[in-house]
């Protein structure tokens, strides 16, 4: 719906800047044209010879373009030759004006707004399968894009900025990603990203500004009450605001995020390594755990990161310092409040030879990396959390050799990106996180069957949906009346004796949630699986579930006979299959 109207768009502003251009070549062109057809020629065998329309066209043409063919049909009378002369140099002196037009066209910022518009329509429409709208390319959507290309998400984008559109263009995705330098809280904009169209599953509003977020999740909700919504939010009023939206809207606060985190690392160790480490970041190991202390904690920095953090370990019953320039009246998760900026005095004040753990949590990096440096001095075993504002301060912050960084825009996209890739893995956290005796027990269990199934290799989190579209082969067995088990397409469809690198962390039936399901679970049309492998893994298993024969190996260790003669020679003599090798 609308590429027609930006084409509308582009040929009304070329209609507009070259009319006058277009105008002043045919009324020259014309009068040329009728004037080498009017003036009388040489007079040939006693008859005067006159040019055709078609040949004084011709003569026109070919002059325009600088080109001598000479004088035809025939050679011109004096006359005409001063008429020619006359319209050749009027004829220079109109493409002039015409291309100094067409050179002031392109240079015209309306015109290539509305060709841009046009093209990214264009490519919009080319989508073929689900999509996300991304609004916002900051840091944050430069790494949800990231892994959402890595994972074979088409995904369409909108920024204000036009560098970052230029920069889009310019990354390496595995996936073509349209780009538009627009403001995403005009409709008209989320209209040309496609999000009417049935294939737009989700979209996410991670701008630098929180209006803007709710803007364009309002606008979004009016345009198409189905889509999903994301927004990264950071205030508890456009929280509640956008909580009332309606439909599935989903709020990614980064420091609530972060602070839920750590809590569960503190009870957990292995989470915080197996939540990067499923995420896919170079530096995460699940051979190393990371666990928080349960001592004393200076927060330097009682910002919103500070009081999320302070107010999860005040539930935890950790005593708490904080060191702030300002004052605040929230101070229900402190127990000492230090008024100041953080330097050796204020730190003494908070009890840093005392504790256990710093948060280094103020908005500015250099800052928190002196905090580091002076909180060291007096206690150099300190367990050490910083936040990075920017991810261009990346190499200074890893030269600081801090036990976690809390980077904002890194948290709020790897939330997002769970959230998009695999919406199930929320319960399997919750599952793992649960206050109850065996959980601790259950989360080694799991890490230990990554590293058995996945190792050293590149984990992929997939999200398989069994339905008559993307499982043919399972929904035929079922129609068919036949069980179908989880632990049959754990097995490898090249060789059914070994087992898929995969670890299935829940299957969803309906309404029922099931963790860690085991291999006599049996299939059902309509189960959403999400499960951990390599990416050869995936392959294998969506070839089991699309593809009869696979199945058929699988499920009986014997291969589908494919031929008339093989179909009639297993009818005959009763077995199952054809067996090879």
């Amino acid at each position: 719906m609308a590429t027609p109207v930006e084409l509308s768009r582009v040929i009304f502003i070329v209609m507009r800047e070259m009319r006058a251009p277009m105008m002043t070549l045919i009324v020259v062109y014309s009068l040329s044209i009728l004037g080498m057809v009017f003036i009388p020629g040489p007079e040939i065998d006693g008859e005067t010879q006159y040019l055709s329309i078609f040949h004084a066209f011709y003569f026109m043409t070919y002059t325009a373009t600088t080109t001598g063919f000479g004088e035809i049909p025939f050679e011109f009378s004096n006359a005409q030759r001063f008429w020619a002369i006359a319209c050749l140099y009027v004829s220079v002196i109109s493409w002039f004006y015409a291309i100094g037009s067409i050179f002031q066209l392109f240079q015209n910022p309306f015109f290539l707004r509305a060709i841009a518009e046009w093209r990214f329509t264009r490519q919009v429409r080319r989508i073929s399968g689900p999509f996300f709208i991304i609004c916002g390319f900051g840091d944050t959507g430069s790494v949800l894009l990231r892994g959402l290309s890595e994972a074979g998400w088409s995904t369409v984008v909108i920024d204000q900025e036009e560098e970052r559109i230029k920069a889009l263009k310019l990354r390496n995705y595995n996936i073509p990603v349209p780009g538009l330098h627009g403001d995403a809280t005009v409709p008209k904009h989320l209209l040309e990203a496609g999000l009417r169209n049935p294939m737009c599953k989700t979209l996410v509003a991670i701008t630098n500004n929180e209006e803007a977020n709710l803007k364009i999740s309002a606008m979004a909700r009016l345009l198409n009450p189905d889509v999903g919504i994301i927004t990264m939010s950071k205030v508890d009023v456009f929280e509640d605001t956008l909580a009332t939206l309606g439909g599935e809207v989903h709020i990614v606060d980064p420091f609530k995020t972060f602070a839920k985190v750590l809590a569960a690392s503190i009870h957990r160790p292995g989470f915080y390594a197996m939540n990067n480490w499923l995420v896919g970041d170079k530096e995460a190991s699940l051979e190393k755990y990371v666990q928080p202390p349960t001592g004393a904690w200076v927060v330097c920095g009682y910002g919103r990161m500070g009081y999320e953090v302070s107010r999860v370990l005040n539930k935890l019953n950790i005593k708490t310092s904080a060191i702030d320039p300002e004052q605040n009246m929230e101070r229900g998760h402190i127990d000492n409040y230090v008024v100041g900026r953080t330097t050796g005095k204020t730190l003494a004040e908070a009890g840093i030879e005392q504790a256990d753990g710093i948060l280094a949590a103020t908005d500015d990096d250099g800052h928190n990396l002196s905090i580091l440096l002076n909180a060291r001095y007096f206690n150099p075993d300190l367990f050490t959390i910083v936040r990075q504002n920017r991810h261009v301060n990346e190499v200074a912050f890893n030269a600081a050799n801090t036990d976690m960084i809390m980077q904002p825009s890194l948290v709020t996209a790897r939330r997002i990106l769970f959230l998009l890739i695999a919406p199930l893995l929320k319960s399997f956290f919750n599952y793992l996180l649960e206050d109850k005796p065996d959980r601790g027990k259950k989360m080694e269990e799991v890490i230990q069957r990554l590293r058995k199934t996945v190792g050293t290799k590149k984990p992929e989190l997939v999200t398989i949906d069994i339905t008559r579209e993307k499982s043919k082969a399972v929904i035929k067995w079922l129609d068919e009346g036949k069980k179908v088990l989880l632990g049959d397409l754990l097995k490898n469809p090249d060789d059914r004796d070994r087992q898929l690198d995969i670890v299935v962390f829940v299957i969803k039936s309906g309404e029922e949630v099931h963790i860690l399901p085991t291999a006599d679970y049996e299939i059902k049309e309509g189960d959403q699986l999400l499960f951990c492998g390599t990416h050869m893994a995936q392959r294998l298993f969506n070839a089991t579930i699309n593809n009869e024969y696979k199945l058929f190996y699988i499920k009986n260790g014997v291969y589908m006979a494919r031929g008339y003669i093989m179909q009639w020679y297993i009818k005959k003599t009763n077995k199952v299959g054809v067996r090879v090798g």
